[in-house]
């Protein structure tokens, strides 16, 4: 066997070594959770609870399509950067090393994650609210923009290459190292699926199941990444189209950026309007840059007449893609319509007492996904809307966990993660509860049956 065989070999046994145990310990446990049963309305928590080999294939599933989400995606051209240089991998095998540590480095934050929440019952979150924390985030995107846009080679330094080099490879290391940086990255875009998979262990209190499903969620992420980096090598190099690819992927990196520092900068969370003025004014600013972007590509191809044009042309297009880009992203993600929220939950209470009326009851908060995804779908919509008229609503913004008061109310309501939404009849029992993103259509049809 040779060294690259027994290095693929290696890798493919700490797999197993990792996975195999900590399924046979989660297994008992998750069988006891399902047998369980439990009130919860949350489908994702129901069919966690169908099983381990289920759950684990879920997770993974999950993990899969959320690195399909344009917030994820762009990043695994990075590993192109990385592993797809003969300076870095010297064979398919070599390259199928490097990506299996870097996919093990994106699977530590997670399961570390997985682990805290099994552990401590709750879930970490709102450190994602935290402007250093975004702020830190905002600039890894960057400098991985910076790098598609040809402002630098991303590789690690000399010095600590040749120090990897005396361990036992060219970069298994760093490659661990960028993985574990790009699963912070990536944190912020895991949305509600791994959020429910987080709420799921958090009221199971089970150790294992975090260990478990946690890093088969990471496994599912890391696929595009692993073969990438894998068969990179066999993809074309060169030529213009190149410089397109990596023009588009620096953009959207940029977008991401500016999208996760609208949460801690209040003049970007609040730049787009609502009216479809503005988004066709988005898209053309666009397409302008589009425009400029496609004369640097030609400039690039060989023997172009207009190759003096490239690098003007390419530093004219990024400005207008950039903000036209952001400007897009942030009107889609605009709530169209709303419902009308009170901020005061003990407000609300004394109002639903006096008027003997029905509640909901909304935890969410600036960096939760799934939080933005009910505003914009499902507390907008027309038909939701009319129904919850019935009801006396209010919204609990726990961006904050330091906050004594909100951390009150979340512990009167038994809430361990977000989203989070409890819906009380009229008497103050309560009746629905979801910890998930769910449609206008369902939502209409469980309040419905509350009075």
């Amino acid at each position: 066997m040779t060294a690259r065989s027994r290095q693929i070999t290696t890798a493919i046994l700490f797999l197993a070594v990792l996975l195999i145990p900590t399924l046979a310990l989660a297994a008992e446990a998750a069988d006891a959770t399902a047998a369980a049963g439990g009130s919860d309305n949350d489908a994702l928590t129901r069919a966690l609870a169908q099983g381990t080999l289920m759950a684990t294939g879920l997770s993974f599933v999950g993990g899969f399509l959320t690195s399909l989400t344009p917030c994820v995606f762009p990043m695994v051209a990075i590993t192109v950067s990385v592993f797809g240089g003969a300076s870095q991998a010297k064979s398919r095998l070599s390259a199928a090393w490097l990506s299996t540590c870097f996919v093990l480095g994106l699977a530590t934050l997670f399961t570390v994650l997985g682990v805290g929440a099994g552990i401590t019952g709750a879930i970490a979150g709102s450190w994602l609210s935290n402007p250093y924390v975004v702020g830190f985030l905002a600039l890894i995107l960057l400098a991985f923009a910076a790098s598609m846009f040809g402002a630098f080679e991303l590789a690690l330094p000399a010095s600590l290459n040749n120090r990897l080099a005396t361990v036992g490879g060219m970069g298994p290391g760093g490659a661990f190292a960028l993985g574990l940086v790009m699963s912070l990255v990536a944190a912020p875009c895991t949305g509600p699926i791994f959020g429910g998979i987080l709420v799921f262990i958090a009221k199971s209190h089970n150790v294992p199941l975090g260990a478990l499903f946690s890093f088969s969620y990471a496994l599912g992420l890391g696929v595009p990444f692993f073969l990438v980096g894998t068969f990179a090598l066999a993809m074309p190099k060169g030529g213009a189209w190149m410089l397109g690819v990596k023009w588009f992927f620096g953009v959207m990196l940029t977008v991401v950026a500016l999208y996760f520092l609208k949460n801690v900068i209040p003049g970007l969370g609040h730049v787009a309007q609502k009216g479809t003025w503005f988004m066709v004014t988005a898209v053309a600013i666009t397409v302008v840059g589009l425009a400029l972007a496609s004369v640097h590509i030609a400039a690039e191809r060989r023997k172009s007449p207009i190759a003096h044009l490239s690098k003007p042309f390419k530093l004219a297009s990024l400005p207008f893609a950039i903000v036209g880009g952001f400007l897009a992203v942030s009107w889609v993600v605009l709530p169209k319509a709303e419902l009308q929220w009170l901020e005061s939950e003990d407000a609300a209470m004394q109002q639903a007492n006096a008027e003997h009326k029905p509640v909901i009851v909304d935890f969410g908060a600036e960096w939760c996904g799934a939080c933005n995804e009910l505003a914009k779908h499902t507390f907008a919509d027309s038909n939701v809307r009319a129904e919850a008229g019935r009801f006396v609503a209010v919204k609990v913004d726990a961006t904050d966990d330091e906050n004594d008061q909100i951390n009150k109310i979340k512990e009167k309501y038994h809430v361990v993660g977000l989203p989070t939404v409890v819906v009380l009849d009229s008497n103050g029992n309560e009746k629905i509860r979801f910890n998930e993103f769910v449609p206008p259509e369902r939502f209409l049809a469980a309040i419905k049956s509350v009075n």
